[in-house]
């Protein structure tokens, strides 16, 4: 019989998230302009397996990540983002 290294397998969904940053919050009905925005990646399963993966390391254990990603332009990023 042959070992093989652990697996953690994380299903769930995996997105880009936009955060922009403004000076304030805005009052209700009030429109305020963002002074910058990042984009990242985020989303339940891909936060997960991020974290799993961060632990893996000390213990010889492989992470996957398993979800569905469209093939819009943030599809693309995702794919790109590693």
């Amino acid at each position: 019989m042959t070992l093989r290294t652990p697996l953690i397998l994380s299903f769930g969904s995996i997105n880009i998230v936009l955060t922009a940053r403004s000076q304030r919050l805005p009052r209700p009905g009030e429109t305020v302009h963002a002074e910058s925005y990042a984009i990242g990646l985020g989303g339940k399963g891909s936060n997960q397996a991020a974290a799993a993966a961060r632990l893996a390391q000390a213990f010889d254990v492989d992470v996957a990540l398993a979800g569905r990603v469209g093939c819009d332009a943030f599809g693309v990023l995702i794919f790109t983002e590693n």
